[in-house]
Parts: structure tokens; sequence; C-alpha cells
């Protein structure tokens, strides 16, 4: 069983305006409500072409309970633990005359010692009947990073491997406790390394180097220009697929979809990375955050090319 760990689960309302202003009304073209969350969005990925998954995580109020509603409607097995405050509202402006999109994060839930404990408990039962796991994302208040490094140590000392995805200093920290897979985007990359990375070579360096000092094997998503994959004695580019990209909000949370597929499948990694890549080029398709069309996915997913690199 693929079991995704989010405790800062989230709800994405993407607005889209012909162009964003200030001090002024501006009306939308068209809005979306999706799911954010990285552990969640790659469950709610998964749901959509039908491969089961456990979503644990904390939840606040009538939007926590919309969050796990929607996973339900596509299948996934939802146990969330209730804490006070509201689950976030992520308010995604998406700008067409530019091209470009703006994240608005909302207050969120505050989160109890207790509350955490609750959570562990349930993952640590989880982790019996468990494959894989997928984990990451921001934190509410009342949680430290700490929490990641526990989690993803519990996960391997039953010999569970972990995926992660998260931004410092929550990357630095689950990175202690050597996941399986990390994978950072680049602007995260680059700030792990601590300094701006622009060049494949230089992210292929840090990812080396992230790999060397925590174990992890990494990819890297790097937006229009692909994703790079440094594994376990080799490496890949992969180059992206052209589309006309409506938003690629969710488009990383495919990628760890894909590699948790094929692990819980028994599958070559290799396949995982082109299930994660034909999926996050069918999200960018669609207007709503890890929203995307089966179908769209399994056209792109034959010409997905990992190239060895250097």
């Amino acid at each position: 069983m693929i079991v995704s760990l989010t405790p800062n689960t989230t709800l994405d309302l993407t607005v889209f305006v012909p162009r964003l202003t200030t001090n002024t009304t501006i009306r939308a073209t068209r809005t979306v409500h999706s799911l954010g969350g990285k552990p969640t969005d790659a469950s709610w990925i998964l749901g959509r072409r039908g491969i089961d998954s456990l979503a644990l995580g904390l939840a606040a109020g009538a939007v926590g309970e919309k969050v796990a509603g929607m996973l339900r409607e596509l299948g996934v097995t939802v146990d969330f633990c209730e804490v006070a405050g509201e689950t976030r509202i992520n308010t995604v402006i998406v700008d067409e005359a530019a091209g470009e999109h703006t994240t608005i994060t909302s207050a969120s839930m505050y989160v109890r010692p207790d509350d955490v404990l609750a959570l562990l408990t349930r993952y640590e039962q989880a982790l019996s009947q468990a494959s894989v796991v997928i984990t990451g994302g921001s934190l509410p208040p009342g949680m430290t990073p700490d929490f990641y490094a526990d989690a993803i140590r519990l996960a391997g000392e039953r010999g569970l491997p972990v995926i992660y995805d998260a931004a410092p200093p929550n990357l630095q920290a689950g990175l202690q406790a050597r996941p399986a897979f990390v994978k950072p985007n680049e602007h995260e990359l680059s700030a792990l390394a601590g300094c701006k990375l622009r060049t494949l070579d230089e992210i292929y360096q840090a990812a080396r180097d992230v790999q060397a000092q925590s174990g992890s094997q990494v990819v890297v998503t790097m937006g229009k220009d692909g994703a790079l994959a440094v594994l376990d004695g080799r490496s890949y580019h992969i180059p992206p697929i052209p589309v006309q990209v409506s938003s690629p909000a969710g488009a990383g949370d495919a990628v760890l979809a894909g590699l948790a597929q094929a692990l819980h499948q028994n599958l070559p990694i290799e396949d995982g990375l082109r299930l994660g890549i034909a999926a996050a080029t069918a999200v960018c398709l669609q207007p709503g955050t890890a929203a995307y069309d089966v179908a769209d996915m399994q056209r792109f997913l034959p010409t997905v090319e990992l190239i060895p690199y250097p």
C-alpha cells in the first residue's frame, strides 16, 4: 500500500485573470478548486488512474472536510487527524497575459503536541501494511522540521522507501534521516546549496553532493528545462515535452506519484520517471493544481526521453 503523509493539508483555489494589476477590480475568467499539499496531491494523482493509497495527515474545519471528500471521490482511503483552526487555502492567481502565476497562502491550522503524537501513532500503525511512503511539504504552526526526520526514520527502520519533497529548512531535516528519494525543484536545490544554480551541470553537481551526503537518490524538477535524475550508478536528463501550459501547479507532485507507483509495483525506477514526467506534462494542460486527464498522460508516456547524463 502506498502511504502519503501530509502534515499541512491544503485546498488550492486557482483564479485566472486577464492581467494581474493592483488598485483595481479584476474579473476572473475562470476559477478552479483543486488539492494542494505535495503528498495528498500525489494520492489524488494516483487515485485518478485507479491506484489505491492511504492519505494520512492533519486537517481542520470545513476546508479539511472538503479535502478529505475530494480524495475519497477518487478512491483514496483517508485518515486525517482533526486539529484546531482551518485547513489552509492557497489562492493561485494566473496572469494570462504574462503567462505567470502567483500563490497567496492563507493562515493555517494550529497543531498541539498531542496532535503530532496522534498522527505519528496512526502513521506507525499504517507502516505495517505500507510498501512506500510519500511525505513532505510545509508544516503548520506548532510543528518543527524534526517531524520529517522522525517520520522518515520510522519508515527506514522497517525497510520502507520514502520519497521526500520539501523546501528548506524542512528539506535539510528530512535529509538527515536518509530518505530513499528526494525531489527538490531547482529553486529548492539552489537554496540548499546556498547559491543560485544556473546551468544543468551546476544542478547535477549539487544533486551529486546531496546524494553523497545523504545517500538519497535525487530527482530535480526544473520546469521548462525538464528534470534531472541522479540515481545510484546512473543519471539522466529528461527533456520537457513541449505543450501549451495552462498551469504548472502540481506537476512536481505527479513525479512523486510516478516514483511511488514504480516502487509499489516493483518496476524499474526509470519506469517511475517516465510515468511521473508523462503525468506532470498532462497536469500542465489543466487549470487546477495536480488535475490531469489520464488519456493525456498515456499519450505523452512514449515520448518521455531519459538521456544519460553527463
